[in-house]
C-alpha cells in the first residue's frame, strides 16, 4: 500500500530546545508524508541507481536489493524539508569492510543525500554523500546482525540530524549541506531487504524532552592542565583541553550519552547518575570532555573506545586520529570488554579521577601507537588485568617511538597484574602512585620499553618493578621509591629517556604518597 502526501491542518507543537542541537526534540505529533509496505507487489514510484532491486516475499512482500558489487540506491517521494524516514531493514551480505545498508533523507539525487547506515563493523554510521565517497558525520554502537530485522530511523530537522536503531538514539550531528529532498534506501556494496517505509514530518522516538538538571558548580571543566604527557605540544595538538570552547550537555540515559560522545566538534558531556549502556565498546570522538557529576556518576554494561578501528597496515599517525579527550570523575563497572580502550595513534588523552573495577578485560588499555596520554588519580580495584600499554610483542611497527604515557597518583588497589604492563613505549613515566598487595607484579617493562619508576609507595608487592617478567626484556630505572611490608626490590637494568625533556613535574615525597593517594584518588574528589 502506498500513500502520498496527506493534508495536515493541525498545528504542530515543538518541544523546547535542550542545551544544544544534540538534544533538540521535535513534537510527538506528526503528519505522514509517505509510506510503502510493498503489499501491492510492486515498487512503482521508486527510482533506482545500481544494484538489483526487486519486490520479494520475506514473510510479507518487501523490497530487496540483492547485489553486492555496486553502490545501490533507490529514491522515492518529493522534496520535503523536515523529515523522519524509518524502515525495517534486514542486512544480508556485506562485500568487504566499511560497507553498510541504509535509509536516506533529503536526497537531492542518487549521489547527494544524508544517510543512516548499519555497517558490518557493528556500528551505525550517520553520514552524507556530496557527489563523491561517503563522508562520516558520526558513528555509534549498534548490534548489527545479518539476517535479522532492525528498525532504522533518520531524522532531519533544521540543521540537526539524529539516528535511531530499534528506537534508541545512537548518533547525532549537525550539518547544513541539504535543506530538503527525497527519501531513499541504499546498499553500499551490500545486500538487504527493506520493508514498512514510513516518512513523517516530525515526531517518533525522541530523547527525553526535559533536560537533566545540573547542580550549580558541579560540572565545571578542568581548571588546570594535566601533568605529564597529555600536556605536551606534539602531533599538532598543544596540551589536552577536551571539549573546551564547545557547548555543555547533560545526559542521564544511554541514548543521550552515546549520541553525545559520537557528536563531532568540541563538547563537554556532564554525566548524571549511573548509566547502563549496551554491551561492547562505544566510540568517543575528538575534542570531548566526559565529566561525572558528584560521586555517583558512572557507566556500566559497556566501555569507551577512544580511537579509530584497529588496522595493522597503518604504521604512522593518521590525520584523523582521535585526539583531545578528557575522561574524569566516572565509575566504570561491568564492562563486557575493556572499561576504557585507547588505540590507533589516539593522542592527548587525560584519564583522571575515575573509579574502575569489575570489568571483563582491561580497565585502562592503551595500544597501537597511541601517545601523549596522562593517567592520573584513578582508583582501580576488584580486577586482575588492570592496565596494558602496548598489546603485543610483535607490534613494533606501530609502537616503537610512541606509547608515551604518564601514570601518576593512581591507587593500584590489590590489582594482581598490569600495573601497568608495558611494551615498546618510551619514556613511560610511573611516579607517585600507591601500590598495595599486587600479587603478580607492579610495573612490568618489556619488549624494549623504557620505564622510569620513581617516587612510588609499594606495600606488600613481591615484585614491584621488573624488566624480565615475560617475553622480551625491556629497560627500567627505579629510583626514590618506598618498599614496605615484605615488598621485594626492583629487577631493573638499562637506561631510559628522562621525561623531564618533555615536560616539567614535581616529585612528592614517596613516604607521603599512601595518605595522599588514598584521600585524593577516585571519584567525588575534585
Amino acid at each position: 500500500m502506498r500513500r502520498g502526501i496527506l493534508l495536515y491542518s493541525a498545528c504542530v507543537a515543538f518541544g523546547a530546545a535542550i542545551l544544544a542541537a544534540l538534544l533538540v526534540v521535535p513534537s510527538a505529533l506528526a503528519a505522514t508524508l509517505f509510506s510503502d509496505d510493498f503489499q501491492d507487489g510492486d515498487a512503482t514510484g521508486w527510482s533506482r541507481s545500481g544494484g538489483s532491486w526487486t519486490v520479494v516475499t520475506d514473510g510479507t512482500p518487501a523490497y530487496r536489493q540483492s547485489g553486492t558489487s555496486a553502490d545501490a540506491r533507490a529514491l522515492a517521494g518529493t522534496g520535503w524539508t523536515d523529515q523522519a524516514v524509518q524502515a525495517r531493514v534486514k542486512p544480508i551480505t556485506f562485500n568487504g569492510s566499511g560497507r553498510y545498508v541504509a535509509v536516506l533523507a533529503r536526497a537531492q539525487s542518487t549521489s547527494n543525500y544524508y544517510f543512516l547506515g548499519l555497517s558490518n563493523s557493528g556500528t551505525a554510521i550517520l553520514g552524507k554523500r556530496t557527489g563523491g565517497a561517503p563522508i562520516t558525520l558520526a558513528t555509534g554502537a549498534a548490534a548489527v546482525t545479518s539476517g535479522s530485522w532492525h528498525t532504522v530511523r533518520l531524522e532531519a530537522f533544521g540543521s540537526t540530524l539524529r539516528g535511531f536503531v530499534n528506537d534508541v538514539q545512537v548518533v547525532s550531528a549537525t550539518d547544513t549541506s541539504f535543506g530538503s529532498g527525497r527519501i531513499g534506501l541504499a546498499g553500499y556494496y551490500a545486500s538487504a531487504t527493506f520493508d514498512d517505509v514510513l516518512v513523517t514530518d516530525l515526531g517518533g522516538p525522541t530523547v527525553s524532552p526535559t533536560a537533566p538538571t545540573i547542580p550549580p558548580g558541579s560540572c565545571l571543566p578542568p581548571s588546570g592542565s594535566p601533568v605529564g604527557f597529555a600536556s605536551v605540544n606534539a602531533w599538532g595538538q598543544n596540551g589536552t583541553t577536551g571539549g573546551a570552547g564547545g557547548p555543555t550537555v547533560a545526559v542521564d540515559t544511554a541514548a543521550e550519552l552515546l549520541a553525545a560522545i559520537a557528536q563531532p566538534g568540541p563538547l563537554t558531556v556532564c554525566v548524571l547518575g549511573t548509566i547502563t549502556v549496551p554491551a561492547g565498546m562505544h566510540n568517543v570522538t575528538s575534542d570531548k570532555t566526559l565529566l561525572g557529576v558528584g560521586a555517583t556518576a558512572g557507566i556500566t554494561g559497556g566501555g569507551l573506545n577512544i580511537g579509530l578501528p584497529a588496522n595493522d597496515s597503518v604504521t604512522s599517525p593518521p590525520a584523523d586520529a582521535v585526539h583531545n579527550v578528557i575522561i574524569r570523575n566516572l565509575s566504570f563497572r561491568g564492562a563486557t570488554d575493556d572499561s576504557i580502550n585507547v588505540q590507533m595513534f589516539s593522542h592527548h588523552v587525560w584519564i583522571d579521577h575515575n573509579d574502575l573495577a569489575s570489568g571483563y578485560d582491561g580497565l585502562i588499555d592503551i595500544k597501537r601507537g597511541s601517545s601523549y596520554i596522562t593517567v592520573s588519580w584513578n582508583h582501580t580495584h576488584n580486577h586482575t588485568k588492570n592496565m596494558l600499554l602496548g598489546h603485543d610483542d610483535g607490534n613494533a611497527a606501530q609502537d616503537v617511538g610512541r606509547l608515551k604515557v604518564t601514570y601518576h597518583n593512581n591507587w593500584f588497589d590489590r590489582t594482581p597484574q598490569r600495573n601497568p604492563r608495558v611494551r615498546f613505549g618510551e619514556p613511560v613515566h610511573v611516579f607517585n602512585n600507591y601500590y598495595v598487595y599486587n600479587t603478580d607484579t607492579g610495573v612490568a617493562c618489556q619488549a624494549d620499553a623504557g620505564c622510569l619508576v620513581e617516587g612510588n609507595y609499594f606495600e606488600r608487592v613481591e615484585e614491584p618493578v621488573t624488566n624480565s617478567y615475560a617475553g622480551p626484556g625491556g629497560r627500567c630505572v627505579a629510583r626514590n621509591n618506598v618498599f614496605v611490608d615484605e615488598s621485594g626490590t626492583p629487577d631493573c637494568s638499562g637506561t631510559v629517556q628522562e621525561p623531564s625533556t618533555y615536560y616539567s613535574y614535581t616529585l612528592a615525597d614517596p613516604n607521603s604518597i599512601k595518605t595522599t593517594v588514598m584521600s585524593g584518588a577516585g571519584v567525588g574528589k575534585l
